[in-house]
């Protein structure tokens, strides 16, 4: 399944050299706002040392890991919900994405001019929040002059259904407060999903630090902290100047010496990466086979039909079963023929709830 993340924020807080540093595109990189015009999109390999792993064991003609698609969206500025900067070509790239990656600039370098004059992350992120609000109110206020009159006169409940849950929209949007704050259950919610509420989308805080920062943050990431603790949300300390020296090394052992030196266990971009799947509450399956051994991205909680049907719409149709080995298994008993005769193999009905990690083989008959 197709994944894909919108980088956001205002200009010249290193969203580009971020995207640069997570994807093979190059989006240019400049110190004035609006470099980036045109969305840029760049595929990103997800990090998994389980698919390294089942590689190394099974093979495999080919291997194909998952991959989220990264969007760096043009910079937003005050205004853009009225079409101010390139106010209305941002909020439609935005509409398009599952989960919000807002980078906030949280370093000091007076050689890189800030749009407001001054480095203060929670006002930048007020500003983006107050823009994405502006235009779901409009467009909730669009939508409940719609229904309204038929949900007034009680004859249509559906309608009556859809009306209560924008007002609830409204009454937060007004009070400075994002869609997703507001507690509707999931099915309410598909009763309003054609919506598409900006300030809906599940939201990652990048805060992007000097090196000296890297590790341990500074008083700039502490106010983002402060500001969005009743929020719910990812916050991921990044270094994007670091990571793009990172990513010009050529071979892992040179990234994870220049890492050590610094630090860091790991790079930014695994842990953006692997914020990102929590965000949108993601896990991971495998196929396996002396053919190619891939990895499969599915929502956490779905069951066997629903995580066949990502590989063809036919083995959810048709399905029979699911041969399912542990990944602990597979590595532990070295091939699937050891697993089956350890009697590790399981077979599983339509009820299987699929766990981070299983590798599956479907059996299915259209």
């Amino acid at each position: 399944m197709s994944l894909q993340c919108g980088i956001v924020g205002l200009p010249n807080v290193g969203k580009s050299t971020l995207f640069n540093c997570l994807s093979n595109a190059k989006a240019q990189s400049a110190n004035f706002p609006f470099c980036t015009i045109e969305p840029n999109v760049g595929v990103i390999t997800v990090p998994d040392e389980r698919i390294n792993k089942l590689v190394e064991l099974v093979k495999p003609g080919k291997t194909i890991p998952t991959t989220v698609e990264i969007v760096d969206i043009a910079g937003l500025v005050k205004g853009a919900s009225k079409g101010e900067g390139l106010g209305n070509k941002f909020l439609a790239n935005i509409r398009e994405t599952d989960a919000i990656l807002h980078v906030l600039r949280c370093f000091d370098d007076p050689n890189v001019v800030h749009v407001d004059g001054s480095v203060n992350p929670v006002r930048d992120k007020e500003i983006i929040d107050t823009e994405l609000q502006l235009k779901d109110l409009e467009t909730v206020e669009s939508r409940i002059n719609k229904v309204q009159k038929q949900a007034q006169t009680g004859g249509d409940k559906a309608a009556k259904a859809v009306y209560d849950i924008l007002v609830q929209y409204r009454e937060a949007l007004l009070q400075g407060k994002s869609a997703r704050t507001v507690q509707i259950d999931k099915e309410a919610k598909k009763l309003v999903k054609d919506l598409f509420l900006l300030t809906d989308k599940p939201v990652m805080y990048v805060c992007n630090v000097d090196e000296k920062s890297a590790v341990s943050g500074n008083a700039h990431v502490a106010a983002v902290r402060e500001a969005v603790k009743d929020e719910n949300a990812e916050i991921l300390v990044v270094a994007a100047a670091i990571e793009s020296d990172i990513a010009e090394l050529e071979t892992y052992e040179e990234r994870q010496m220049f890492l050590e030196e610094i630090g860091l266990q790991e790079s930014g971009v695994t842990r953006l990466i692997q914020s990102a799947y929590h965000l949108l509450n993601l896990e991971t399956y495998f196929t396996a086979g002396v053919q190619e051994v891939r990895a499969w991205t599915y929502p956490k909680g779905w069951k066997a039909p629903q995580c066949a049907g990502i590989i063809h719409s036919d083995f959810e149709k048709g399905f029979i079963r699911a041969e399912v080995i542990k990944f602990d298994d597979y590595v532990r008993y070295g091939s699937e023929n050891a697993v089956k005769e350890a009697g590790k193999l399981g077979v599983e009905g339509k009820e299987y709830v699929v766990q981070d990690g299983d590798i599956m083989h479907f059996r299915f008959n259209v």
